[in-house]
């Protein structure tokens, strides 16, 4: 048998989300995106290819991992709808949304009322005051309007109409707090974006009383130097850490053999490496107490991703999980970062990304960025300036997903 050529590469495949969320700033869901290889990461045109590529995607890693058991926002396009597409998928998880290229006649009409006839949710994109797909509002259960696109003196006369009040109507582009503000102000319920992660006036005080002991706890593991009776002081003054530590422990995701019954077991257990880790894990668990739990994810996320990318890209003496961990924590406490790090011993690449966003880690880190955003020209730039595969980048970047929503139900 003819052996493959090496040249051939297999091609890349992203799986990326943007969260959906209500206006007390909970997640309802997220927005799937995917591209397949380098030629589609600059394609405008939605293919019948790309669109069995989203079910393929959707299938293989699961809406689990992909959506956190929320809702899952998938793009529709012409070809998807009338080849009944969505049907591999559970109803009840999917929101089936149509584009606004896709021309409505009889086909898609009944394409659409037999979605919702099996349980799927319809959202129209980019709706607009005129919109062509008028025949199919009344079945619409959300209606999203592009901030970014829409004339702003236009939108009271989308959210004002009395006819869409049966709707969700759901803001995209909402990139800043002051789009968000506004967007719910002038009516929306829903609202897509990464506003959240953005904190733009951030208040100058100190954490509150139980948050000090987990930047207390998160300042001890980043020694060089284990202090291990600090780390059980630590732990055994908080019980909700203490029960996490044990609950993680006693879990089927760790083989140790009969019951663990304490700190000091648990740490004798665990071993260095990963009882630090633990600890930042635990420690921004409770930290993110009140906020959206997308920001948990996306930090665990971006740590892992960070981690494994580092194994084929030079970064000195940088922790790369840590770094993923802390590039978030401002948003999640609601602190300046430098009143997070302030304590902590980072190598000065590092201090100097998280504080200036410069330094030698930049191009690293705007790659990390680029692959969860889904900014794929820059993923391309990125991959190429590392001399990495893509191909590498986007299993990376799936197993990291996959690590992280497992660890949400241990930790």
């Amino acid at each position: 048998m003819e052996q493959q050529s090496t040249d051939e590469v297999r091609p890349a495949r992203y799986a990326t989300r943007q969260p959906i969320l209500a206006a007390d700033e909970t997640v309802i869901g997220y927005k799937l995106f995917f591209r397949t290889d380098v030629v589609s990461h600059f394609s405008a045109i939605e293919t019948s290819e790309s669109a069995r590529t989203t079910i393929d995607m959707s299938t293989l890693l699961g809406l689990d991992i992909l959506c956190d058991n929320r809702l899952a926002f998938i793009a529709c396009n012409r070809d998807l709808l009338l080849e009944r597409g969505l049907a591999f998928l559970p109803p009840g998880r999917v929101v089936a949304e149509i584009e606004p290229s896709v021309h409505v006649d009889d086909a898609i009409l009944e394409a659409c009322s037999e979605l919702k006839c099996a349980g799927y949710k319809i959202a129209l994109d980019q709706f607009t005051s005129n919109d062509p797909r008028q025949p199919i509002v009344h079945l619409a259960d959300y209606l999203k309007v592009d901030l970014q696109q829409t004339h702003w003196e236009e939108i009271p006369f989308i959210v004002g109409s009395d006819r869409w009040e049966h709707s969700g109507l759901l803001a995209t582009g909402v990139e800043t707090r002051q789009d968000f503000e506004f967007a719910r102000r002038a009516g929306f319920h829903f609202f897509q974006g990464y506003f959240f992660r953005k904190p733009e006036s951030l208040r100058t005080r100190s954490a509150p009383t139980n948050r000090i002991i987990y930047l207390r706890l998160l300042q001890t593991v980043s020694q060089s130097d284990l202090d291990w009776e600090a780390v059980e002081e630590l732990i055994k003054s908080d019980p909700s850490l203490y029960y996490r530590l044990l609950r993680f422990l006693n879990s089927a995701v760790v083989a140790f053999r009969g019951e663990v019954h304490s700190v000091r077991q648990a740490l004798t257990l665990l071993g260095e490496d990963e009882i630090r880790r633990w600890c930042r894990l635990a420690g921004m668990f409770e930290m993110s107490h009140g906020r959206p739990s997308e920001l948990l994810l996306s930090a665990l996320v971006r740590a892992r991703f960070a981690e494994l990318l580092g194994a084929r890209i030079p970064h000195r003496d940088a922790d790369l999980f840590l770094l993923g961990i802390l590039s978030l924590m401002d948003a999640i406490l609601e602190i300046p970062m430098s009143a997070i790090i302030g304590g902590l011993s980072l190598d000065e690449d590092s201090t100097k990304l998280l504080l200036e966003h410069e330094g030698n880690l930049r191009p690293f880190f705007e790659l990390v960025v680029a692959v969860e955003s889904g900014a794929w020209q820059s993923v391309v730039q990125g991959c190429r300036h590392f001399d990495l595969q893509e191909d590498f980048a986007a299993q990376s970047y799936s197993s990291a997903m996959t690590w992280a929503h497992s660890l949400t139900s241990t930790i």
